[in-house]
């Protein structure tokens, strides 16, 4: 899945879970943590497996449920002591929605064994790196638009939260105080 494909299933899930939960929807700062957790596995596997060389695919490490519970585990308990349980929220929901949202559709259409890297090391990954590939499977493209596409809508319907967290040209009305 591309970067904006994970950014849309993050902010979908993200925001409908903040809305079932408070009413209200994502805060500016929230959907920073969420965006940096959205990318995060892929800002750690891809440059390790392919520039640097020390894993063997750029689905392994920070793909792994494994590794994701013990750093969402040691994150949650630094955010709880510092009161900011919501941002470790958003970048929890980023990170977990990304390795699922990279083999739902194969999943879906029986590919079981191309998750293995879920659970590695404790499994085996389905094929080691041949090198760096952004190429996606060609029938993913009209989804993963139209996620993008709910994500944009939604994402406007609850004020662009975030904008202003980056770029102070007004005020974020969702915005932390």
């Amino acid at each position: 899945m591309w970067p904006w494909g994970h950014l849309a299933v993050g902010y979908l899930a993200y925001s409908g879970l903040r809305r079932t939960r408070t009413t209200r929807p994502p805060t500016g700062t929230d959907v920073i943590a969420l965006v940096v957790g959205t990318q995060f596995p892929d800002l750690v596997d891809k440059p390790l497996a392919w520039w640097v060389g020390v894993l063997p695919t750029g689905r392994s490490l920070a793909h792994s449920l494994l590794t994701a519970s013990v750093l969402l585990a040691v994150t949650y308990g630094i955010c709880r002591r510092n009161g900011h349980q919501s941002r470790w929220a958003a970048f929890a929901v980023g990170y977990v929605s990304h390795p699922f949202a990279d083999v739902l559709l194969t999943v879906l259409a029986g590919g079981y064994g191309r998750a293995t890297f879920l659970l590695w090391p404790i499994l085996p990954l389905s094929s080691p790196a041949s090198g760096p590939s952004v190429v996606g499977v060609p029938g993913d493209f009209p989804i993963e638009l139209s996620l993008v596409v709910a994500a944009v809508y939604v994402w406007l319907a609850d004020g662009a939260p975030g904008v202003a967290s980056v770029l102070p040209l007004g005020s974020d009305p969702h915005r932390e105080r």
